[in-house]
């Protein structure tokens, strides 16, 4: 703004020279001339009361600084240079006088203004880093805290574990990203030990290696606070788990494997062992037949044959790989077709399948498991054992479930708009959280009295299809439902309750109405924990508090059933892109809307472009970085 001032003040005395200028533009000898004069006549006009009854000729005016620029071009005079100064000057200085007539001028410190209210952000995940790519830092103070400074692509973490990807080509610091997108954002390497939401308050804890003695504790205070702070994995209280097994969460776990394997390989090397000490340590069992783990398995069966093999071949038969599976199938949550194919593949290269086999504990070297076909205990010797059957809550999180009511859960519980359940000014996204969406039949009763409009007892099946109208805006899951069951529209649902044909149309009782809706909710089912349901939940969250100060809106939501008015905002709706899974061998299957199924090498290339073209690893990761991709790309 100083040098706005300063310009304003050399064109003030430009203006009046300018006003001693000839008045027709005609009489000037030069294009320089006639610039000067209509850069005078603008700055004058600007600082001019008399401004808004006089006309200005941009036209006259454009065409004047044409000629000056094509007189410059020509090399007739150094003047041109000038003169487009002082014209940007004069856009520059009504700039200034509009924002200060305006009271748009900024502050100067010590200045009364309104404060921002502080938001502060628990977690640098998938979901966190959505909400942060998002989120406006002009109208919050946003805060955030996190053991990490840094985000990591997790779908890529197993490739880390056989060096196909290197841990730096997935992980980019928190600071630099929001640099890039010019936010305003103070970031604490800490780790949240106890939130206490009735005072709005978090005690964290520095977590780095370097820490100030008696400063290792801090307090940070909030108006809004949104938890992202993800999942542990699941042990099941299962002995042993947590002190000879591998995780395979973190970047730092897959370095681990990473290392792991080289050191299983190479003391398998050493002269002094029998080969069936050797068959031992080149044992590695996964336990859990997930995405995860299916994944990591394919990938490590590829670097033993493709890469390990070449350099220690005189090992190569000794290796053995184990997948322990608690139920039926591995990758239960994919279609029959993707199991059987993954399975009959696995069979095929030499991995064993251990299915409805359910750990008992794990000791040094070994593990035992219940097989629950046959009821007995058997155990497998191993060097490695990688850990992956699902997801484990947070102390942090454990303990605010215990304070707020919602029990010993999972996870924690919000409504349609990620607000947690019990607490005031707070929210959940990702793994940590569930969205609990209310159901249709808990305000059936409601939903008739208003649908029944002239108190008849029944409902036409133009009131049926007037009330689902909005009711589908407040119950995202009656259109899962309808999508589902291919229905193009309510009078489907209609034709399935029990209906009267007492006139010409049909006409449906509270009872027929309630068998029309209640199959609705016996097919809600929660959003899984993927890192696309925690990305959307991110950039919903963020637009919701981008509109959160403007009291001028007008709600969006929809029609509120218990009470008068409408909601605020949309309820969260999850719309889901298709699922990916590798494995090994440069195969892939994918399971995409429209019950299409893919499988084969096609699949891995559309699972690699589909990565590749993600807004994160686009940006911020393939950034100078194409290299660190090896074969990948």
């Amino acid at each position: 703004m100083r040098a706005g001032k300063f310009v304003a003040s050399l064109l003030r005395r430009s203006w009046t020279r300018a006003s001693h200028t000839p008045s027709s533009l005609q009489s000037l000898a030069s294009p320089h001339q006639r610039t000067t004069q209509l850069t005078g006549q603008a700055s004058r006009r600007l600082f001019s009361s008399r401004s808004d009854s006089e006309k200005f000729h941009h036209q006259q005016y454009k065409t004047t600084l044409i000629a000056s620029a094509y007189s410059w071009w020509r090399k007739e005079s150094y003047r041109p240079i000038l003169v487009a100064v002082a014209a940007a000057g004069s856009l520059g200085s009504s700039l200034y006088v509009m924002l200060a007539d305006s009271g748009l001028e900024s502050k100067e410190p010590g200045v009364a203004s309104n404060p921002k209210k502080k938001l502060v952000l628990l977690g640098t995940g998938w979901a966190g880093m959505s909400f942060l790519k998002d989120i406006n830092t002009n109208i919050y103070d946003v805060q955030v805290v996190s053991p990490r400074n840094y985000f990591v692509f997790t779908p890529l973490i197993p490739n880390v574990t056989n060096g196909t990807v290197e841990a730096r080509s997935i992980a980019e610091p928190i600071r630099r990203m929001c640099r890039n997108r010019k936010k305003d954002v103070k970031l604490y390497e800490a780790e949240c030990l106890d939130i206490d939401h009735n005072n709005k308050r978090l005690l964290c804890r520095d977590v780095s290696e370097v820490t100030v003695k008696g400063k290792e504790e801090f307090i940070v205070d909030y108006d809004y606070l949104v938890v992202a702070v993800g999942a542990l994995s699941n042990t099941f209280g299962i002995p042993g788990v947590e002190k000879y097994c591998h995780f395979l969460k973190e970047l730092e776990d897959a370095s681990r494997i990473r290392d792991t394997i080289v050191d299983c390989f190479e003391t398998a090397s050493l002269p002094n062992l029998t080969d069936e000490e050797r068959k031992r340590v080149l044992s590695f069992v996964v336990v859990g037949g997930g995405p995860t783990g299916v994944e990591f398995a394919a990938e490590l069966h590829d670097l033993v044959h493709q890469e390990l093999a070449k350099l220690y071949p005189f090992l190569k038969d000794l290796v053995s790989l184990t997948v322990i599976e608690a139920v039926d199938h591995i990758l239960n949550t994919f279609d029959a077709r993707i199991q059987n194919y993954a399975e009959e593949k696995f069979r095929r290269e030499g991995l064993n399948l251990k299915t409805n086999c359910q750990v008992k504990k794990v000791n040094d070297g070994e593990i035992v498991y219940l097989d629950q076909k046959t009821k007995k205990e058997e155990s497998i010797p191993f060097g490695l054992v990688v850990w992956s059957t699902g997801l484990g809550t947070r102390p942090v999180v454990r303990e605010l479930m215990q304070q707020t009511g919602q029990g010993s859960r999972k996870v924690l519980a919000t409504d349609e708009w990620l607000r947690v359940k019990g607490c005031d000014s707070m929210y959940a996204l990702g793994d940590c959280a569930t969205v609990e969406q209310r159901k249709i039949m808990e305000d059936i009763n409601r939903l008739f009295e208003l649908a029944d409009k002239d108190k008849s007892g029944t409902l036409t099946v133009e009131e049926f299809k007037e009330m689902m109208q909005w009711a589908r805006k407040r119950y995202p899951q009656i259109d899962t439902f309808m999508k589902k069951k291919q229905l193009k529209d309510v009078r489907a649902l209609v034709q399935s309750a029990e209906a009267t044909h007492t006139t010409d149309e049909t006409e449906v009782d509270l009872e027929g109405f309630k068998k029309a809706v209640a199959e609705i909710d016996s097919q809600l089912t929660r959003f899984p924990a993927t890192a696309q349901v925690a990305t959307q939940q991110g950039a919903y969250l963020a637009r919701c508090f981008n509109r959160l100060p403007s009291e001028a809106e007008a709600p969006e939501g929809p029609r509120r059933v218990t009470g008068e008015g409408y909601h605020r905002f949309q309820p969260f709706r999850y719309k889901h892109l298709g699922s990916f899974v590798p494995l090994g061998g440069e195969e892939a299957a994918a399971e995409l809307p429209g019950d299409w199924i893919s499988i084969g090498r096609s699949t891995q290339w559309l699972w690699y472009s589909v990565y590749a073209s993600a807004e994160y690893l686009a940006q911020d990761l393939l950034s100078n970085r194409m290299k660190n991709f090896g074969r990948f790309l």
